[in-house]
């Protein structure tokens, strides 16, 4: 008879099969077990599995009101996706009352299999050529000052998506010329060509997440490279873009491995904005909780994020990568 796994046994990360024959676009994508993963992180990670209960201070505003009730309207009638639900966002209540949201290209389906990502992975639809046309009818009609825009990963695609990228881009600033642009984009494989096509497209701002420290990546994810990632944001700020990052906290790094990172972003890139959020585990299938991280430690880092010459960190139990986007790029514009 065959034993049952444990819980410390069951896999966190599985990926699925590389799509496509270029090697670059087919990195080697390890499975952690909860176990090794435990075993090489310490004590302190042998908590996640008995964290305890949520704390007071990452209660959520559940999602209403009629601007909300708007918005959700106007995404539904246009079939556009939002990361706000496709990642289980907890600010979407707040976001979306405050009439802010972020909208969601290249469909609904992600070519990787981020331990952290609610966001389905698998083989993606054929790309819609309407998307960008649609997206920007969309946010005509929704009237925002300033808009997010991200994507799944399409890692089968040759370019990643660049071009549909710029053309979504192009097409939203036609239709709403008085509204700011953001972009949250992926590493496009490390592909220069297709990242300085979004470059070129000329967002307000333009974001790639590190999302963890250098020593988690191979759990949190491995389909990315952490010099990958900040070869991508060196690029943005060579380019002459107001440049964005995020990442994570609570999913087993130490509080010197964060400050190691702002230091590594700032020295690559100088970039710009930082966000500090508290990982919530989505499903039981994906990464454990090590830790919730006080508000008070959320405090120190961002003094810390400030001292190293972000301009801005947006840093809290709840602060997700495009949490309060719209005060953000009105502030970088009073900085100007």
């Amino acid at each position: 008879m065959t034993t049952p796994k444990s819980a410390n046994d069951r896999t966190l990360a599985r990926h699925p099969k590389p799509l496509g024959g270029d090697t670059a676009r087919n990195l080697p994508t390890p499975t952690v077990s909860l176990s090794e993963f435990i075993l090489n992180n310490g004590d302190e990670t042998r908590q996640s599995l008995r964290i305890g209960k949520k704390p007071d201070w990452l209660r959520a505003r559940v999602p209403g009101g009629e601007e909300y009730l708007r918005l959700k309207a106007i995404m539904d009638e246009h079939k556009l996706h939002t990361v706000c639900q496709e990642a289980s966002c907890p600010n979407m209540g707040e976001c979306w009352s405050r009439g802010s949201a972020t909208i969601m290209i290249l469909g609904d389906t992600c070519t990787r299999s981020c331990g952290f990502c609610n966001v389905k992975t698998g083989r993606p639809a054929a790309l819609d050529l309407n998307e960008p046309a649609r997206v920007a009818e969309s946010l005509r009609l929704m009237n925002l000052k300033h808009v997010v825009i991200t994507s799944v990963n399409r890692d089968e695609l040759p370019d990643g998506g660049a071009q549909l990228w710029a053309e979504t881009i192009h097409l939203t600033r036609a239709a709403c010329p008085n509204m700011s642009i953001e972009v949250l984009v992926g590493d496009f494989c490390g592909n220069e060509k297709a990242i300085q096509t979004v470059c070129d497209a000329r967002p307000r701002i333009i974001s790639h997440n590190m999302e963890t420290v250098r020593r988690m990546h191979s759990a949190v994810r491995p389909q990315a490279r952490y010099e990958r990632s900040l070869n991508v944001l060196k690029q943005f700020k060579a380019s002459g873009l107001l440049t964005k990052t995020g990442i994570m906290v609570g999913i087993g790094e130490r509080d010197d491995e964060v400050l190691q990172l702002m230091d590594d972003v700032r020295a690559e890139s100088k970039a710009d904005i930082l966000t500090v959020g508290q990982y919530l585990q989505p499903t039981r299938n994906h990464l454990p909780i090590d830790r919730w991280v006080t508000p008070g430690q959320f405090v120190e880092f961002k003094s810390q994020a400030l001292s190293r010459g972000f301009r801005i960190c947006e840093s809290g139990p709840l602060v997700r990568s495009s949490y309060r986007a719209d005060e953000q790029a009105a502030l970088l514009a009073d900085l100007s």
